[in-house]
């Protein structure tokens, strides 16, 4: 579908300017032991090395900014599974607006102790996603503060739009795009930034088999629940909302295709980001890299030339987990 053609718009070069001076401008990294018989090039997009760890200050720096007044008077509240929350607790912090975060309580410890020390309050909240988020709603509702939704809000999406005109910059004749796929708020806006600028410009979106709630939702044709399982790709889990109104729409219009990677597909990709080229990358923000890795160049070779962009969406990792991927063997 064209962009034009959706019932709704996102307001990237808007985004752009209130972002601007929250936000690094992260680097690129070409791959050189990736690269196709054709000559086409790799570029990593490195959010790992965003503030916060994740690309997810974007988004939450983009709502935290809408906010009104009073708005900002009674503070927010946000359900994560650990970068969102670590973000909006970042950006609360910086401006000055009370925030309490739900997180399930399998939660990542790097991230629950970012979200402490910015000045969050956190509230484990169950042994799922979707508990976590049903507490955050309720507080919403009953403390009057705004919920600051993880992807399906146009002010999220467009923030999170922002990394996609960066890549348009950063990587010369690009082709395709490879972008981590759970809630849609990533892959969504970076695809509407992409092909608003570059209608050619080929999508696809990576999730973990593990957490493809957004993956059966569009076979479904639907909003659907699954009951979550385990990952490491951790930061992918959680539903997409049964009453979805934004993320699932621009994910279905303009994502081009779709894969599934393996838990040791992810555990691959994390080993070779640390030990070739010394990145930090958690399970979720891996996940595209391994599809490429794993996949190969059949993955996108109907892409119609030019050089490939991955986005590494997170580094929210301990040294510790990583030396013990090391040692464990490979699950499927």
């Amino acid at each position: 579908m064209p962009i034009s053609d959706l019932p709704f718009r996102l307001d990237i070069p808007t985004a752009v300017a209130a972002i601007g001076p929250h936000i690094r401008l992260t680097p690129v990294l070409r791959v050189p032991d990736l690269v196709s018989p054709e000559g086409r090039n790799v570029f990593l997009k490195l959010e790992s090395l965003q503030v916060t760890g994740s690309f997810k200050v974007r988004g939450a720096a983009n709502r935290l900014l809408s906010l009104s007044d009073e708005e900002t008077a009674r503070g927010v509240v946000a359900c994560s599974s650990g970068n969102h929350g670590r973000a909006v607790a970042h950006m609360a912090g910086v401006l000055g607006v009370p925030a309490v975060i739900c997180v399930p309580d399998w939660v990542d410890a790097v991230k629950l102790e970012g979200m402490k020390a910015a000045g969050a309050r956190v509230i484990l909240s169950g042994a799922t996603y979707d508990e976590a988020e049903a507490m955050a709603t309720s507080l919403a509702e009953e403390e009057g503060r705004a919920f600051v939704q993880p992807f399906d809000d146009p002010w999220i999406a467009a923030g999170q739009g922002t990394l996609g005109l960066e890549i348009l910059d950063q990587i010369p004749e690009l082709g395709t795009v490879l972008i981590p796929l759970s809630g849609g708020g990533l892959a969504g806006g970076v695809a509407y930034a992409l092909k608003e600028r570059l209608p050619s410009v080929r999508i696809i979106g990576v999730s973990a088999a593990n957490a493809r709630v957004m993956y059966e939702s569009l076979r479904a044709g639907k909003p659907i629940s699954m009951e979550e399982e385990e990952t490491l790709a951790e930061a992918l889990s959680g539903g997409i909302g049964l009453t979805n109104r934004y993320s699932l729409t621009l994910v279905r219009e303009l994502v081009d295709e779709h894969v599934l990677v393996r838990e040791d597909e992810i555990r691959r990709a994390m080993l070779y980001a640390f030990k070739s080229l010394n990145l930090l990358v958690e399970g979720g923000g891996a996940v595209a890299l391994a599809a490429l890795l794993c996949r190969g160049w059949d993955l996108i070779e109907d892409g119609g030339g030019g050089n490939v962009g991955v986005v590494v969406s997170g580094g929210n990792v301990s040294l510790q987990r990583l030396l013990q991927l090391t040692q464990e063997p490979p699950s499927a």
